[in-house]
């Protein structure tokens, strides 16, 4: 059976139908201070581990002393002394030998901890196929909630540019069976860790 059979199938027995809900009278959440939130949410609520900079301090450094096993480092982000780059990588599997990736967040979402992750590099595999994940995000570009997130992806190009792609990623990958055993880095990374850039 073709997926329109099943989709004509579907429609067919569709009983009753409902419009869309009106979200123009929605209030979503909002904090008097969405750092502070965003914070508390990404070490307790997503699992990650939060570093902090300042604008100009050497991100080498701090990825490398939080991580002072790895002996490969991905990424493309300036001022990172990576030994693979997703931009130059002959196929995306060499991704897989990353012990970190480090990537750009564009969005902090202070009331779930996601971060907004455009696709700002060739192979876009670097998001998930790293044991550890580094996310490079400015404090001053954190909202409240996912309304305001979507509303700026919405509203600007440069979100989607140069590549058609983009992720909210909170915390590293996660998942439990039946039983309620709980596995990390099933689908991405073992774990991550945010670094926020502080205005100075």
């Amino acid at each position: 059976m073709s997926k329109q059979q099943i989709l004509d199938a579907l429609r067919r027995h569709t009983r009753e139908t409902y419009d869309m809900p009106d979200l123009s009278t929605l209030n979503p959440i909002t904090y008097a201070d969405p750092v502070a939130e965003f914070r508390q949410k990404t070490t307790t609520t997503a699992g990650a581990r939060l570093l902090e900079m300042q604008e100009g301090d050497d991100l080498d450094a701090i990825v490398r002393q939080a991580y002072p096993e790895a002996k490969v480092v991905a990424s493309n982000l300036p001022g990172v002394a990576a030994t693979l780059n997703p931009d130059t990588v002959s196929e995306a599997q060499q991704l897989a030998r990353a012990d970190v990736g480090v990537i750009r967040g564009d969005i902090g979402v202070a009331e779930n901890a996601c971060i907004w992750i455009p696709q700002t590099m060739r192979e876009r595999a670097l998001c998930f196929a790293s044991e550890q994940l580094v996310i490079v995000l400015r404090a001053d570009a954190i909202v409240s909630n996912m309304h305001e997130a979507y509303a700026r992806i919405a509203s600007s190009a440069d979100y989607f540019h140069p590549y058609p792609f983009g992720t909210f990623i909170s915390g590293p990958s996660k998942t439990a069976d039946i039983e309620g055993a709980l596995v990390y880095g099933a689908q991405a990374a073992r774990g991550v860790t945010v670094v926020l850039v502080n205005k100075k």
